[in-house]
């Protein structure tokens, strides 16, 4: 057939014809009209169309209190800084609240019968805040694995109070703790399992390094008014002492302007310190639903869950007459509830730049032995991909 043979039809030329002609039939008005919309159109078609490429939603990441919870794709970086407060107020044994006088009189001390010490638990924590500043970054090499470092700097206060002497509930005044300095270092990655335009799923595989000091003083004040300089208790340290494994699995999946997600962590001590001791394994499982109001904003809800252990061993330099010097009032079961807001720039100066808040209350807890009683928790993070 000749049409066979024919040269392939120039469609350019075709196109250009007809334009040629439908223009010719129009009035001068709508030709300007015409011209101006098909160069307008021209234009865009020919723009580099990474030149301004889309921002995420809010809701590609998880809640800023999630880590570990997003990968990127090949070649992509990003920066982040949390900064995470945690209060604690108050004394549990158990599960049930105890005032600060049954401790002092009731509670043993397990040091008793050591020179100055007292038979019972003479000095009792008011308060503690912990706040930790973390700075991030990732880095995918390929699509399926995305590599993170973060480092810590730590800010632990405690308000004690000291009773006077060896019994009774005579108050002889308050001090107060407090220590900073860098924590331990998490280096890892991420790797994808699986993906689909709704589901998402990828292992997490981190390693602690122990760049936190555990030898930590202070000044205290005794219930026989004195005032020496000795080693802080366990939960006054800045780190573990010890590698830690830090092994987890997350999902996540989205669905209109809805998504959600999943996660788990642990975190595996290895060995003990050089101090002689080990902090207990943590377990924690995560659950969050988001919901985009627009593109630039989400809010969400969330559960959480944590369990800890105590801690084995015991570092011979901490010997005091207080809950946090005994390795047995280390370790807590808790849930809570969560709430947060994610916020993305999407155009113009503030494009990619991600703010998020996440505000966290305990639901339930429980505590090995007799330990501070957790209050709230935020975190206010800051992230940018490139």
């Amino acid at each position: 057939m000749r049409f066979c043979d024919a040269s392939p039809l120039n469609f350019d030329s075709l196109r250009a014809t007809a334009v040629q002609r439908f223009a010719m039939e129009l009035p001068m008005n709508k030709l300007n009209i015409l011209l101006a919309t098909l160069a307008a159109i021209n234009t865009a078609a020919i723009a580099d169309p990474q030149s301004h490429p889309q921002a995420q939603r809010a809701d590609s990441h998880a809640p800023i209190g999630i880590m570990g919870d997003h990968m990127h794709n090949a070649r992509e970086w990003m920066v982040s800084y949390r900064a995470m407060s945690m209060t604690m107020e108050g004394n549990l044994l158990g599960s049930n609240a105890i005032s600060d006088d049954a401790i002092a009189t009731t509670q043993a001390n397990p040091y008793a019968g050591m020179p100055m010490m007292p038979p019972t638990l003479r000095v009792v924590p008011q308060r503690m805040t912990t706040t930790m500043h973390m700075l991030g970054m990732m880095y995918a090499p390929n699509d399926n694995i995305t590599l993170m470092a973060m480092l810590n700097y730590m800010d632990k206060s405690m308000t004690l109070k000291s009773y006077q002497g060896m019994m009774g509930n005579n108050v002889l005044g308050e001090f107060k703790s407090d220590v900073s300095g860098m924590g331990d270092t998490t280096i890892g990655a991420l790797y994808r399992l699986y993906e689909t335009t709704t589901h998402h799923l990828h292992l997490n595989a981190a390693i602690s390094l122990p760049t936190g000091a555990t030898d930590k003083e202070g000044t205290v004040l005794t219930p026989m008014n004195m005032q020496p300089t000795v080693r802080l208790p366990y939960a006054m340290q800045l780190g573990s002492g010890t590698y830690d494994l830090l092994p987890g699995i997350t999902y996540t999946g989205k669905a209109d302007n809805i998504s959600w997600g999943a996660q788990y962590m642990a975190t595996i001590r290895t060995g003990d310190n050089d101090e002689g001791y080990t902090l207990g394994d943590i377990h924690r499982l995560n659950g969050w639903a988001q919901y985009a109001w627009a593109p630039s904003i989400s809010t969400s809800l969330g559960l959480a869950y944590s369990d800890s252990g105590d801690i084995e061993g015991r570092d011979a330099n901490i010997m005091l007459p207080v809950q946090t010097a005994n390795p047995a009032n280390y370790g807590r079961q808790q849930s809570s509830a969560k709430v947060g807001l994610n916020w993305v720039g999407q155009k113009g100066a503030l494009h990619g730049h991600r703010l998020a808040f996440e505000y966290s209350v305990p639901l339930k807890q429980s505590v090995n032995g007799l330990q501070m009683e957790m209050q709230n928790m935020w975190v206010l993070g800051y992230q940018k991909a490139f």
